[in-house]
């Protein structure tokens, strides 16, 4: 199966599932914590069963690398990973923005990568925005697009002029007023999958983790689709992003349309 046709397959069974419960008490009801260490809420244990019940009906040994679950061998023994006799690893955040989903804001999204062992060697990305069904999507080497239209990032090199958006702890309050007192704007939309996409169509010029702490799984596809899109993605030292595909990986980056990346790294990460 063409890894586009899986990704919309999850997607969509996802979407439905999740459908009936968007915005209603039930959704944000807590039942345990998940694999990541975070509580997981009704709605993320809908979405992550739908795209289970996908991925087994392939019928492949997949690794998934997922919020919920953790590591999961799908038709596949521990010794496949060991001996990584598995046809591929598959990167899932089945619901990247639970408390838009829970609230009934209408901006949270799938996000799944398609790699083998680290950030580095992603293959294809795919993230959609489940309320409006925007589809953003990437593979190596064939650039990235946004509802099957080619996308590229902004070309606005006046740090006066970004529209950033940013996450911070509170502890990085002095951060964040001096990016501020900066750039035009600041946006925090939720679903940092998306907001990644963001970036690749040009609609933001950057996005700004204070916290050092991003999960894998939910930058994996949207830092593929902002490289196919012409910008860049680095860690806080400006060196190429690395991460084990792990769900307790955790990086620290920046990304950008590539033509602010050094003056954005200086402004917020330089001494």
């Amino acid at each position: 199966m063409d890894m586009l046709t899986l990704c919309e397959d999850i997607s969509s069974a996802i979407t439905d599932a999740i459908a009936p419960v968007i915005g209603t008490p039930e959704s944000g009801e807590e039942l345990y914590i998940g694999a990541d260490g975070t509580p997981t809420k009704k709605i993320d244990e809908v979405a992550e069963n739908a795209a289970l019940d996908v991925l087994i009906d392939d019928g492949r040994k997949i690794l998934l690398v997922s919020e919920e679950c953790g590591e999961k061998l799908i038709h596949g023994a521990r010794k496949d990973v060991d001996d990584r006799d598995i046809e591929f690893t598959l990167v899932l955040d089945p619901l990247d923005g639970t408390f838009n989903a829970v609230a009934g804001i209408p901006f949270y999204s799938v996000s799944i990568a398609v790699g083998d062992c680290d950030l580095s060697d992603i293959t294809s990305g795919f993230v959609q925005n489940l309320h409006s069904g925007e589809v953003y999507h990437a593979e190596v080497g064939k650039g990235a697009y946004r509802n099957n239209k080619r996308i590229s990032v902004s070309t606005n090199d006046d740090l006066q002029r970004l529209s950033v958006t940013a996450y911070a702890y509170r502890t990085d309050s002095t951060k964040i007023a001096d990016l501020g007192k900066t750039v035009r704007r600041i946006r925090v939309l939720g679903s940092s999958s998306l907001e990644l996409c963001y970036v690749a169509a040009g609609v933001l010029d950057a996005f700004v983790d204070f916290r050092r702490s991003l999960r894998v799984i939910d930058i994996a596809a949207g830092k593929l689709i902002i490289e196919e899109s012409g910008g860049i993605v680095t860690d806080a030292t400006g060196m190429p992003l690395h991460g084990e595909l792990s769900i307790t990986s955790r990086v620290n980056m920046l990304a950008s349309n590539g033509l602010v990346h050094k003056r954005l790294l200086d402004l917020t990460f330089g001494e």
